[in-house]
């Protein structure tokens, strides 16, 4: 096990703040931030084999440009979270503000709780790299906008505008929604057994980190869940000229 360090933030500057745990990182392979208040940055750009481990509120653009680290909340987190982060692991153990995961190119995020608007926005993939978003509680409006590639599994209920100029990639719902709000380009159907594997697979995941916190852990079989996708791979190509 790699050597592991504590910081207290407090109230300092977040400038002040990221210079600490630059340093502590550069001195262990875990930190304990104790008293994060809404310092903003903390764990931008964190390699792989670093870890943080976040007791308070961090501050916008946690992990963002997040490059193979692993961050884990024991509390809320504010908005852009894992912005265009491109590997690694989030865990939240509460809910999550607005656009978690702007631009995300791989990695994975789980937040226990719900989430605020936008969330997923510009999600893309490629090759290999699959990015994945886990939600276990409700979603605000615009859940999934212009969706490129990766996957979203949403557990509680959308907000409105749910995949708003989605293009690519999946968005599993374990709520389905009425057909009047589903977007036009978009087609809502049930899964298939591929589907039910990789939501399992990431249930499972979300188990493991969460199952304490909730009391028991949430049905990972996959079973009952519709999938969300562009009816085309080009749903909007009308909409350009030739």
């Amino acid at each position: 096990m790699g050597k592991r360090v504590s910081v207290t933030l407090g109230t300092e500057h977040f400038t002040e703040a990221n210079e600490t745990v630059r340093d502590a990182l550069l001195r262990a392979d875990t930190v304990v931030v104790r008293e994060a208040f809404a310092q903003r940055y903390l764990g931008c750009a964190m390699p792989t084999g670093k870890t943080l481990e976040i007791h308070g509120v961090p501050g916008n653009d946690l992990a963002c440009y997040l490059d193979g680290g692993r961050i884990e909340v024991f509390g809320n987190a504010q908005d852009q979270v894992g912005n265009t982060m491109d590997g690694g692991c989030i865990v939240v153990h509460g809910r999550c503000g607005d656009a978690a995961g702007y631009g995300m190119r791989g990695g994975q995020i789980f937040v226990r709780d719900g989430c605020g608007w936008r969330v997923g926005i510009h999600m893309k993939q490629f090759e290999d790299k699959r990015p994945a978003i886990v939600i276990g509680g409700d979603a605000g409006s615009f859940l999934g906008e212009y969706l490129a590639g990766g996957v979203i599994v949403l557990l509680g209920k959308p907000g409105r505008h749910l995949a708003t100029g989605m293009h690519g990639g999946v968005i599993y719902l374990k709520h389905r929604i009425a057909d009047d709000e589903v977007s036009e380009g978009l087609v809502q159907e049930p899964v298939d057994e591929a589907d039910r594997a990789l939501i399992r697979s990431l249930l499972e995941r979300y188990n493991g980190f969460f199952a304490a916190d909730l009391g028991a852990p949430v049905d990972a079989t996959g079973e009952g869940f519709f999938r969300l996708r562009p009816a085309t791979a080009r749903p909007y190509a009308s909409m350009y000229a030739n």
